[in-house]
């Protein structure tokens, strides 16, 4: 753990936090494809997928987030419950991301759907939210239907495998947006994990700025500096200690960068 953290560096948090968490950071986000649906299930598959592909430029991002959900039919749990993705053609989604991950993601999600009726109650039915890291167990859980869903298959580009030392940056940016509650960018549908269970989306960017603030002092973006860096957030702020998320994307970018 780094050393103890200047009154000023913890001002320039909470402002950058309170100014990017607004009803204006959805537009130009993944977050806004989730936003869309009403129903829970279309959230969470909307949400999962969305955070799949959340890597690179945020525009081609959100433009390919759009096709993948057109390829659903923007209708994404019917989709998955009638099997429509085995008719998909070859094709690419998002830089390394193909149709025939999406394939064997959602033949995973059929599973939980068809026994657990939602992802909520899927984390809930394996204890994600008992554990000490919610994301991680709830990863592992679903990473065994994945696996049987396909055969024995193992597709890292769908979830990490190597959950020892992954950031889990992506499944933890979903699980914000499915959790935290406070009515403005997240959406708090979830009851089976509480905010304050939740661990900060780790990417190159969120890293290099916590670091350049002096809240952590390991160099690698790895499982053990985001267990750190959520530990010294939630003595701040214990019950919704992923609220700096906004505050450290928004430090050096700004919330109109694309």
């Amino acid at each position: 753990m780094s050393q103890a953290v200047d009154n000023e560096i913890w001002e320039l948090l909470d402002q950058e936090a309170a100014k990017i968490n607004s009803v204006s950071f959805i537009a130009n986000d993944p977050v806004q494809f989730p936003r869309r649906f009403e129903k829970l299930p279309d959230i969470e598959i909307a949400a999962l997928l969305s955070a799949t592909i959340a890597w690179g430029n945020r525009k081609m991002i959100c433009r390919n987030c759009d096709k993948m959900l057109a390829l659903m039919g923007h209708d994404p749990y019917n989709y998955v419950v009638d099997q429509g993705y085995e008719d998909l053609p070859s094709g690419n989604i998002h830089r390394t991301f193909f149709n025939e991950n999406l394939k064997y993601f959602l033949r995973g999600l059929h599973a939980v759907y068809g026994k657990y009726g939602s992802l909520d109650a899927f984390a809930r039915a394996v204890g994600a939210g008992e554990s000490e890291a919610p994301s991680w167990s709830l990863v592992e859980a679903l990473n065994g239907v994945l696996i049987e869903a396909n055969g024995g298959v193992a597709d890292s580009r769908c979830l990490p495998q190597n959950l020892a030392v992954t950031a889990l940056k992506r499944i933890n940016m979903a699980l914000r947006w499915l959790v935290r509650d406070d009515g403005i960018v997240d959406m708090g549908v979830w009851t089976s994990i509480k905010p304050s269970q939740l661990f900060i989306p780790m990417d190159v960017h969120v890293g290099n700025t916590a670091r350049s603030l002096g809240l952590i002092e390991r160099k690698a973006n790895d499982r053990r500096s985001v267990v750190e860096l959520t530990e010294l957030l939630r003595s701040r702020r214990p019950a919704d200690p992923v609220w700096y998320d906004y505050a450290l994307f928004g430090i050096g970018i700004g919330e109109n960068q694309n």
